[in-house]
């Protein structure tokens, strides 16, 4: 009787309860959060579109699932809930944002603007971001690029989580790329991935629903691989995809989004943080370059017929065709209800 009541306790514990949110409930539950716990209108509104986006696309491990994260940092007064991001020009087309130590959302839409503008008048701009707390998805700068008809790519490091090939102990963030390619009258191609075999928020997310994650994933505390998300969201540590190949590009985003932009390396970044849950402090880099002014009038036919060569390939979507599906459907959402009550408490 006890191994089956066992069995049921487990089987309970793993079972996900959700409820149903209309998207308008999901930012309105994220708006009123935020500002009652310190975010005024600007960045209450920054974030809770960001964490919007990304329920309505599907990109849940960065949707409610960070508000608690963003709490905690507003509580702690890691970050500044009025914050005014400015943008300083260092070059005709170089501009740097200084975050003033809010969250990424609030600075990357003072800066987008500003990168899309340089871009358009000199063929290619870069945004380097300073001071800032990112915890969200990087697909939401890129593809504002490319709904501006410019290629974008982003890049930006995070605490250590993830090893170096050869190694057992994290250095690494989990470093997450992203790159978009506009096309006319089309949802642009564009991707976001982690440069560890998959991303953190990803791990926590299956570690709390109780489901297992690829083999090799990461490593426990022991050094030994694992598909046991707890063991490696508790202690344990993520590998970078490809073995070296998945650890030079990790190495190359630190340079980049540390190095280049004058911020916090992921280890910098662990040694300044209060470890209250929230984001880390640190940099991003994002590029933009426009295929009108470099490859000339001509750029998306041909772009258009190397895209439909890949789709007449059995099998193959191209990145993002998944996400903007999801974006069609203006109907409610299943969201874990434990994770929405318990964002609900935060505003009591």
């Amino acid at each position: 009787m006890r191994y089956i009541d066992t069995l049921a306790q487990i089987y309970k514990r793993n079972i996900m309860t959700t409820t149903d949110l209309s998207l308008e409930e999901i930012y309105n539950l994220a708006l009123k959060t935020l500002k009652f716990n310190g975010c005024d209108e600007l960045n209450a509104e920054a974030v809770a579109h960001t964490v919007t986006n990304a329920e309505r696309d599907g990109s849940v491990s960065h949707g409610l699932f960070r508000i608690p994260g963003y709490i905690a940092a507003l509580k702690s007064k890691k970050v500044k809930g009025n914050a005014r991001p400015k943008n300083n020009f260092l070059t005709q087309n170089a501009i740097k944002v200084e975050g003033d130590y809010g969250f990424a959302p609030t600075a990357i839409g003072v800066g987008i603007p500003a990168l899309v503008e340089v871009t358009k008048k000199h063929g290619v701009g870069v945004l380097t971001i300073t001071n800032t707390h990112h915890f969200a998805a990087l697909w939401h700068e890129t593809e504002a690029l490319a709904e501006n008809e410019l290629i974008g790519i982003a890049c930006t490091a995070y605490k250590p989580s993830v090893a170096p090939a050869g190694a057992k102990k994290p250095l690494f963030g989990t470093n997450p790329i992203s790159f978009a390619w506009p096309r006319k009258n089309n949802t642009p191609v564009v991707y976001d991935m982690a440069t560890s075999t998959m991303a953190m928020g990803e791990v926590q997310v299956a570690a709390r629903d109780g489901h297992k994650v690829p083999y090799g994933t990461g490593l426990n505390k022991d050094g030994e691989k694992t598909d046991n998300p707890s063991e490696i969201a508790n202690g344990g540590v993520l590998l970078t995809f490809g073995d070296y190949k998945g650890s030079a590009i990790a190495m190359m985003i630190e340079l980049l989004a540390a190095g280049l932009v004058g911020d916090l390396f992921s280890f910098e970044a662990k040694e300044a943080d209060n470890n209250d849950g929230g984001p880390a402090r640190g940099g991003e880099f994002i590029m933009a370059l426009s295929p009108q002014l470099i490859a000339g009038d001509n750029w998306n036919e041909h772009a258009e017929k190397f895209f439909d060569q890949m789709k007449s390939l059995e099998g193959v979507r191209l990145p993002g065709e998944r996400r903007h599906k999801n974006r069609l459907d203006s109907g409610a959402r299943n969201i874990n209800k434990e994770l929405v009550d318990k964002i609900k408490s935060l505003s009591e």
